[in-house]
């Protein structure tokens, strides 16, 4: 699974740099998605790895604020992207006339930039007051990585304050950004039906699908991970929630985007055409 997502979403990164067609904002968007993903696989698999295969379950103190840092950072950065990417997808159907003037350069780049960096500097806010938790009772992280929720569960620190700016951050980076997502389907969904023809209906639907099909992927577990109440049964039904979020949905989006793209499907077409003429050529 963790080759498979990495590869897969290199591969689409690469498809989106190589291909002029592709050269979009839509693509660039899923160009910094694909690169959150693999970012995402890649501080959480590893160690899950070697633990299966050295069943060595033991992680540095660093290592694991280390991991909560990076794991952190591509969740917001990738929640920015899809939010980026449900309003590129708004202006392209509601306001498809002035689409190339306002969805320019000077404009869905710094959007890009500033995921990454809101992303970070809110990563880095929370590394640095997870570090300066005590673990006296017990430093036995009973999850899959070092998840933020669960360190706090086993603190021997008050973690009040903690957890207020814990929920202050769901707020403003998962709710809020989910009901804007929400908020421009509604209005995408209002032009296309009132297109009169059916086979307009579908192609401005279909250029929509593969976004839809990604942001219910990636806020499916998450809602029914934050919404569900915590109980003596609910450890192991969070894992296997989280581990869908961590290593499943990475692995299935570059697959949606390839699967049901037309222009990816054939800008993967055109990239193996033109190395087997390169290939056979010498």
């Amino acid at each position: 699974m963790y080759l498979l997502t990495v590869n897969g979403n290199l591969l689409i990164t690469g498809l989106i740099y190589l291909e002029d067609r592709l050269h979009t904002p839509m693509y660039f968007f899923l160009g910094n998605l694909s690169m959150a993903d693999v970012t995402y696989v890649s501080t959480t698999l590893p160690k899950l790895l070697s633990i299966i295969a050295t069943k060595d379950n033991r992680i540095w103190f660093s290592a694991c604020i280390t991991q909560l840092y990076f794991y952190m950072l591509a969740a917001v950065c990738e929640i920015f992207i899809l939010t980026f990417m449900s309003y590129d997808r708004y202006v392209a159907i509601c306001m498809s006339l002035q689409y190339h003037v306002i969805m320019n350069r000077q404009v869905y780049i710094p959007m890009a930039i500033s995921s990454w960096l809101i992303a970070a500097i809110n990563s880095l806010i929370y590394a640095i007051l997870t570090s300066m938790l005590y673990f006296c009772h017990t430093h036995q992280i009973d999850h899959l990585y070092c998840d933020l929720k669960t360190l706090y569960s086993i603190t021997s620190s008050d973690t009040t304050s903690r957890q207020i700016f814990m929920l202050f951050g769901n707020i403003t980076f998962t709710f809020l950004p989910l009901t804007l997502t929400i908020i421009s389907y509604v209005y995408v969904i209002s032009s296309i039906l009132k297109i009169r023809s059916s086979r307009g209906r579908l192609k401005a639907f279909s250029s929509c699908t593969s976004h839809l099909t990604t942001v219910m992927l990636f806020y499916g577990p998450i809602i029914f991970l934050y919404g569900n109440p915590e109980s003596g049964h609910s450890k192991d039904q969070n894992k296997l929630l989280s581990f869908i979020y961590m290593a499943v949905v990475p692995m299935l989006n570059p697959v949606v985007y390839s699967l049901r793209n037309n222009e990816v499907l054939e800008a993967i077409r055109k990239v193996t055409r033109d190395i087997r003429t390169f290939l056979f050529s010498y």
